[in-house]
């Protein structure tokens, strides 16, 4: 089976739970805008994948549980992968509008618009 591409919205997670390992789904799903199906959907493959920990900090029982998001050693280097993957993609976006913006300003200062 072909691995999916990799999807922006992964790496906004990884990026939140490594500044902010306390934000619950609905906060992270808020904070990147995206559905909280979508985001929950995108954590649990997270830890599936062993990219990222649940912490659990509540011990008393009939307590809601509060539990904490951690970016394991594997998840790190899933970040720089990441990074490197959009990084390109981005540079690569950036010198196609960069050629469109030379072409268009030069069609305007010969006035054939």
């Amino acid at each position: 089976m072909l691995e999916q591409p990799p999807k922006e919205e992964t790496l906004h997670i990884i990026r939140h739970i490594e500044a902010e390992p306390s934000l619950t789904q609905r906060q992270l799903s808020d904070r990147i805008g995206i559905s909280l199906g979508k985001t929950n959907y995108l954590i649990k493959n997270l830890i599936e994948k062993g990219f990222v920990e649940i912490k659990n900090f509540t011990t008393k029982p009939g307590k809601m549980s509060k539990i904490h998001y951690h970016l394991t050693k594997e998840g790190f280097e899933h970040k720089m992968q990441l990074m490197q993957i959009f990084l390109k993609k981005k540079e690569e976006e950036y010198y196609l509008m960069k050629q469109e913006w030379d072409y268009l300003a030069a069609k305007k200062a010969k006035g054939d618009l």
